[in-house]
């Protein structure tokens, strides 16, 4: 049994694509995915996806919340939160309602924000 109480979320981990390991192909689930090998193809959640340190992931992802720590080439939709930490790289397109982003991580890609109420505050000159 693979558990860690108070790990953001990590304490419902449903499977782990070791290092050393090399799978192609989609990924459904519910809970939390952890990925420290080679993954190519297209992941659907309603969970977490963590991408380890040393993981090499190609594909198209859309969770509640990602956390990449390796290296990730391809498009992210996360309805919760995207985090890139540590070592982390992400070379494609994100779309999230809220982004975090350690110091030293390489980001090549575009971001766009959505989910979050847009607070519009109207601009009156004649004030």
């Amino acid at each position: 049994m693979i558990s860690r109480k108070g790990n953001s979320g990590m304490d419902n981990i449903v499977g782990l694509l070791g290092k050393g390991t090399e799978f192609e192909g989609k990924l459904i689930f519910d809970g939390t995915l952890r990925i420290d090998g080679k993954f190519k193809g297209e992941v659907i959640t309603k969970g977490i996806l963590a991408i380890g340190e040393g993981a090499l992931v190609h594909a198209e992802v859309e969770a509640d919340t990602i956390i990449v720590r390796g290296e990730m080439h391809g498009n992210l939709k996360a309805t919760k939160k995207i985090e890139i930490k540590g070592n982390g790289k992400l070379y494609g397109n994100i779309n999230t309602p809220s982004l975090i982003v350690d110091e030293g991580v390489i980001f090549e890609g575009s971001c766009q924000m959505n989910g979050r109420e847009k607070n519009v505050v109207p601009f009156d000159v004649k004030k």
